[in-house]
């Protein structure tokens, strides 16, 4: 379990995000067009996992747009931005803000993906959201990079991550 801060009041997750050198966990997420997305899907690309409570939040429509900006200018990657939205919000969200170079994927028919990634809010009035984290994998899904933000309405160390395609 990992302790993080909701505006300074504590609040924890479920667990650990995975480590750095391991294998990515298993997923099967659903796109804006209601397929399913999981790591066969993405095979020899980099992954960065941007993970966050919802998009109805200033901080984490941030945080689309600046991956969506960043992601352009690598190849061989891809930005997947994970929430417990649905997918007509993610849909909507991206073709209002005319974003194209990520992927929005809903975890509403998975639960287990915020077990697995140590993610899930087990407290606080967020609870069954997910935690703002980034993590990075490499072209063969081995963890590369990972934050867990330590205070979900900041926004994560984009530069940090970035580094981590390099």
């Amino acid at each position: 379990m990992a302790t993080v801060t909701l505006k300074g009041n504590p609040v924890e997750t479920c667990g650990e995000l995975p480590a750095i050198g391991s294998e990515m966990p298993f997923f099967c997420l659903v796109k804006s067009d209601l397929s399913e997305a999981g790591p066969a899907d993405f095979e020899g690309k980099q992954l960065v996992l941007n993970i966050f409570p919802s998009l109805d939040t200033a901080v984490c429509a941030a945080s689309v747009r600046r991956f969506n900006h960043e992601a352009a200018s690598f190849d061989n990657t891809v930005v997947l931005c994970i929430s417990a939205d649905l997918p007509f919000a993610h849909k909507r969200f991206c073709e209002v803000e005319g974003l194209n170079n990520v992927i929005s994927l809903s975890v509403f028919r998975s639960p287990a993906f915020g077990k697995d990634f140590g993610v899930e809010l087990v407290t606080g009035p967020l609870k069954g959201l997910l935690a703002r984290a980034v993590i990075v994998v490499d072209n063969e899904h081995k963890v590369a990079y990972s934050e867990l933000v330590s205070e979900i309405v900041q926004e994560p160390d984009y530069q940090a991550a970035l580094k981590a395609l390099a």
